[in-house]
């Protein structure tokens, strides 16, 4: 028999949002436990920076390039790869994921795809090797309609508290100082989807035999925006108290001086000369930023971070309780970051940072395997985990998969971890290629192909042109003004700079090092999907 295997992501979480990892606000003591008795990996990256490709990876076990899910939009097939059904087939285990999935997309008024039609259906399963799923997005409704599972619940028992939330992707202000993607939600604690995750997954424990050995992943939507936790939980971090993030340069003409030391785009976001379609709300402009408003976002995202933690205590007293605790490892991370005030921006999107790339992973191996704890600085990815699931199994990892299970300790001479960005929208075509190596980021940009087809252009083309206009997807959908040659690229040495705010990729003093980190990226790198997966839809 294998152990158990609790696997926590969260959505859109950066790396310094815990306690473990440096955070002096919020208090998210059940995972600061997790890492102080097990592994905690100080230099884990995902493979994208977005979330559809950085969950496909860690289902698959693939790099990007090889799932081909290379974007918000691309729908994972379903014959590729599953962990969890790998884990059903070789080793008996029973499997579920409960929150938030996002292998179909989610821009899908029409309910077309599995995962947003299963709950319509009345179904549970199963879903991509899990037996059973009970799925929930940021908001309850999409297009007036309940979406998946938590959207149905919430409006069959408790139609009140739908109208709460606020509208994805619309950059629409509230809150207190008018933020954007923020709203003051009178939703009950217990009722907002954080809990009914935690909820949903204690109940399918709970109808488990105590000798069944099972992989259970828990995907808490949050605290990815918009940021519009229950408003009884506001007061737990008073936004007025707040400082600007270690991470913002301190003035809008700071902003602009770090900015222009990047490839235009970045600085192109901030003036609102460059829109941020693929990461965020494209008529968000980050320069007309309040502070306050900074402050409000990164107190709600606290506020978010905390009700996870708490989230997690109950699934794991029900572990407890169960008589489990002594043979369940538990994993926690997320699929990428957020910028969060970082450089005077939110939200995410071709910006290969450590506020987007690096995540935070914590592995607490069951107490009976006898591992020791430890901090480990080695490079790692996402990629690795599948694999490290199966080691925990017992069973030998499916060929398909790339990485390699996760070291218990340091030293284990990883040597690098490689990221990855290819537009959705063929009107923008930017492709960029990273590695973190011996304390280095490098980002090499590839030629854009702005205006190549890539399968968005067929669904744009059957939308009304009423309904095109209104989401801004009119004519083709949006262009980009900047396009790259392949000469363009970043370089950071992070442990001297570590909001990479000096880009050295000019500085001729380190053509060297730019070298041979672009070649050993690309050495690195799999061979490309060809043909590549057509994008279906926006997001």
């Amino acid at each position: 028999m294998g152990r158990k295997i609790l696997f926590i992501t969260t959505d859109q979480q950066r790396y310094d949002a815990l306690g473990c990892n440096g955070n002096d606000i919020a208090r998210t003591p059940v995972v600061d436990r997790l890492a102080a008795e097990g592994i905690n990996y100080r230099r884990a990256y995902n493979q994208n920076t977005v979330c559809m490709p950085a969950r496909s990876t860690m289902l698959t076990g693939q790099y990007v390039r090889t799932h081909g899910v290379f974007a918000n939009g691309v729908q994972l097939p379903h014959d590729a790869p599953s962990v969890a059904a790998h884990l059903a087939e070789h080793a008996g285990y029973r499997t579920a994921l409960l929150g938030k999935a996002h292998f179909d997309p989610g821009f899908d008024p029409m309910f077309t795809f599995p995962e947003n039609a299963m709950a319509g259906e009345g179904s549970t399963g199963p879903l991509r090797g899990f037996e059973h799923a009970e799925l929930a997005m940021h908001a309850p409704t999409v297009a007036g309609r309940p979406f998946q599972h938590y959207g149905k619940w919430l409006a069959e028992n408790h139609p009140d508290d739908v109208g709460g939330f606020a509208a994805l992707l619309q950059a629409e202000g509230g809150g207190d100082t008018g933020a954007p993607e923020t709203k003051v939600n009178p939703i009950p604690r217990d009722l907002y989807h954080t809990d009914w995750v935690a909820d949903r997954t204690i109940a399918f424990l709970e109808s488990l035999d105590d000798g069944d050995d099972w992989f259970v992943w828990m995907s808490f939507p949050d605290p990815h925006h918009p940021w519009d936790p229950p408003a009884a939980e506001r007061k737990r971090v008073p936004w007025q108290d707040l400082d600007l993030p270690p991470g913002h340069p301190g003035s809008p003409d700071a902003v602009r001086e770090v900015l222009a030391r990047k490839p235009p785009h970045w600085l192109g976001f901030y003036e609102g000369t460059w829109h941020n379609v693929e990461g965020g709300p494209a008529r968000f402009v980050p320069s007309t930023l309040t502070d306050d408003q900074l402050r409000e976002v990164n107190a709600m995202a606290h506020v978010m971070n905390e009700l996870i933690d708490e989230a997690c205590g109950r699934v794991l007293d029900t572990v407890a309780g169960r008589g489990w605790s002594d043979d369940t490892d538990v994993f926690f991370t997320t699929d990428h970051g957020e910028l969060q005030g970082e450089y005077g921006l939110l939200f995410k999107g071709p910006f290969h940072t450590d506020a987007l790339m690096r995540v935070p992973l914590v592995w607490r191996p069951a107490p009976s395997a006898g591992v020791e704890p430890a901090a480990v600085a080695d490079p790692i990815g996402h990629v690795d985990l599948a694999p490290t699931f199966c080691a925990i199994a017992g069973v030998e990892p499916s060929p398909s998969m790339q990485g390699a299970p996760l070291p218990a300790a340091p030293g284990s001479n990883r040597q690098r971890a490689l990221c990855e960005w290819d537009s959705q929208f063929p009107g923008y075509g930017m492709h960029m290629r990273s590695i973190y190596r011996d304390g280095w980021l490098c980002t090499t940009y590839e030629p854009s192909t702005a205006g190549q087809p890539n399968g968005l252009e067929e669904f744009l083309g059957l939308l009304p042109e009423a309904i095109a206009a209104r989401l801004g997807l009119a004519h083709g959908g949006p262009r980009s003004r900047i396009t790259y040659d392949g000469t363009e690229g970043e370089l950071y040495r992070v442990d001297e700079d570590p909001h990479q705010f000096q880009n050295l990729w000019d500085d001729r003093g380190y053509r060297s090092v730019r070298s041979d980190l672009v070649a050993d990226l690309y050495d690195n790198l799999p061979a490309e999907r060809d043909p590549k997966l057509p994008v279906a839809r926006p997001a």
